[in-house]
């Protein structure tokens, strides 16, 4: 599989709600950033689900290089 693209260097913070289900775009290529919207096609990409118990604010990645997927794990500071 190719590198994803690099939507941006740094995260993007998001207040999630409990019970609701969000789709972090894993190829770089959605306009709706951090969420997928549907860009992929034709790839082997494919969105990875995320779902909270909590109402919490959320760092997803948006250089689509973490370790952590979705969450930020801070490898934009390094690429």
């Amino acid at each position: 599989m190719a590198m994803a693209k690099i939507a941006q260097k740094e995260p993007i913070s998001v207040e999630v709600k409990p019970g609701r289900k969000y789709w972090w775009c894993e190829c770089g290529l959605s306009k709706k950033q951090p969420f997928c919207d549907s860009a992929h096609k034709g790839t082997d990409y494919k969105p990875v689900l995320f779902e909270s118990d909590l109402a919490q604010t959320i760092y997803f990645c948006c250089c689509k290089q973490t370790k952590d997927r979705p969450f930020c794990d801070g490898t934009h500071n390094i690429i």
